[in-house]
């Protein structure tokens, strides 16, 4: 399955452990991430360079061609809320996840939208639960 998997780059990199895990993982079950760099911990750095543009239109062109949507929000992210908004507006299946305790935006944990799925986790079991569970529900 081609999936997007957002993560804060510009907003801050402290979940970048997390991104590596979900990355490798969905990656090790066979699916094409198509913005697997956000995993990488070079990501600011090669990204500082590349025009706004680019990675505007980059982005929102793999998100179009995505069939599904993984989202780690617990680092507040103004690219990441984009990106949720517009999968959630295209119709595509999302899934954001934060860090239990964290304190999580009102627009993504008050959005009705029938297509999004938000869910915390405690380590790394639970968020692996979660992404399983919500992979799960779409071939099903």
């Amino acid at each position: 399955m081609k999936i997007y998997f957002s993560g804060s780059i510009s907003g801050g990199r402290d979940h970048e452990a997390i991104y590596q895990l979900v990355v490798a993982r969905l990656q090790a079950q066979g699916h094409h991430v198509l913005s697997a760099h956000v995993a990488d911990p070079l990501a600011l750095e090669a990204e500082k360079d590349l025009p706004p543009r680019e990675v505007f239109e980059r982005d929102t062109n793999w998100v179009k061609d995505c069939e599904a949507m993984i989202a780690e929000v617990s680092a507040p992210s103004l690219g990441v809320g984009y990106e949720v908004a517009l999968a959630v507006q295209l119709g595509k299946p999302v899934l954001c996840v934060y860090r239990s305790g964290m304190r999580l935006s009102k627009m993504i944990s008050g959005n009705p939208a029938p297509n999004l799925t938000v869910a915390a986790y405690a380590n790394e079991a639970e968020l692996d639960e979660r992404v399983d569970a919500f992979l799960r529900a779409l071939t099903h």
